[in-house]
């Protein structure tokens, strides 16, 4: 006769704790956006597997652990997060920085022969700026080949409204107020080894030169916009 009460009060305890397990952790992982195995033969499924399901999920749950200390996180987008970077601690930097980077990661990405091309307006950026698409291709497979260590290779619309490759240390990109070269991401990758390493060993050049095949254009035409319409 003691069995329905209890049965009430375990769901109830069950609700309670998933309810707080909610408010403690605002920020999550969010699915990708095809298959893992879609993006092959540039990156294959099992990178995807560890790089989305296990390091990307890290940085989750590491941000989420810092809510206690800094509970304003809970009342900022990713982006004010990052222009606000310099009111936080290093933990903050690195794995909100790192959540930042790879959920637009995830969306710059699309299978082969599926992510468009640049848009009128984007093209007539990239010639006035580099001259040639295939210019600010080398540019940009520069400087992933440069960046010493672990770190990120952009292509910004900085401050002057022009386009920009760049880099960054580690989790950090140019929307962060504490980075030199700031602006408005539009493309990036990872050349983290862990983003390659299964299928590419030490050949980050490869994998930065492979990967133009999977580019979302429709995505960076779409960023492209945003920032050039502020």
């Amino acid at each position: 006769m003691f069995k329905t009460p209890l049965l009430k009060s375990v769901s109830t305890a069950a609700l309670l704790l998933a309810s707080l397990s909610a408010f403690a952790a605002p920020f999550s992982l969010t699915p990708l956006p095809y298959a893992t195995n879609a993006l092959e033969p540039v990156l294959d499924a099992k990178t995807m597997e560890i790089h989305h399901g296990r390091h990307h999920q890290a940085y989750v749950n590491n941000l989420n652990a810092q809510v206690a200390n800094f509970p304003q996180l809970t009342d900022l987008s990713l982006e004010q997060m990052m222009q606000q970077m310099s009111a936080f601690n290093m933990a903050v930097r690195n794995n909100g920085g790192g959540h930042y980077n790879h959920q637009l990661f995830w969306e710059l990405m699309a299978p082969v022969g599926q992510g468009g091309s640049p848009s009128t307006a984007l093209q007539a950026a990239i010639e006035r700026d580099f001259g040639s698409l295939d210019a600010m291709k080398t540019a940009f497979n520069q400087a992933a080949a440069s960046r010493f260590g672990s770190g990120w290779a952009w292509v910004i619309v900085n401050a002057d409204g022009k386009l920009q490759v760049t880099s960054t240390a580690n989790q950090d990109n140019p929307l962060m107020d504490v980075v030199e070269e700031r602006g408005a991401p539009i493309l990036a990758l990872d050349v983290w080894e862990h983003a390659y390493y299964l299928a590419y060993q030490n050949r980050r050049g490869d994998y930065s030169q492979g990967w133009w095949q999977v580019v979302n254009w429709n995505k960076v035409n779409q960023l492209f916009e945003q920032a050039t319409r502020k």
